[in-house]
């Protein structure tokens, strides 16, 4: 009676194991923010992620940057996640850009499923967080 439990618990727990190892691998991709104002390409950049505006619902000017060479320059094709490194199961930790306030932030990833990545950027304690869904 026990031999048949032992098996499928067995199979269980890998399966749960494997599933967790694919996911990790998974991050890269275009995900939609979660207000479907802009998507995001994230992809490999060394050993690290990093993203990249593909598309935003207005398309604008980077014009709160505090680099004023930089504020004429068009906000699709910037990059806005910088040098995500794994720290982590599914979880990355580095820098995040936000156009809206032209700072950069110290931010992190997590892969909360194959779909959902939910990214967050800190100064101090104080975080403020969206969950993206992966598209096309």
């Amino acid at each position: 009676m026990k031999a048949p439990f032992l098996k499928s618990s067995l199979a269980a727990i890998l399966s749960i194991g494997m599933a967790t190892s694919a996911l990790a691998a998974d991050a890269t991709g275009t995900w939609l923010r979660a207000n479907g104002t802009a998507k995001i390409k994230i992809s490999k950049c060394g050993g690290n992620l990093c993203g990249n505006i593909v598309w935003l619902k207005k398309p604008r000017k980077d014009t709160e940057n505090p680099d004023p060479k930089l504020r004429d320059r068009s906000l699709i094709g910037s990059r806005t996640i910088l040098g995500m490194k794994p720290s982590g199961t599914n979880s990355w930790k580095g820098k995040v850009y936000n156009a809206e306030d032209g700072k950069t932030y110290s931010g992190k990833m997590e892969l909360v499923s194959s779909n959902k990545l939910k990214l967050e950027g800190c100064v101090l304690i104080f975080c403020k967080g969206d969950t993206w869904t992966r598209t096309k």
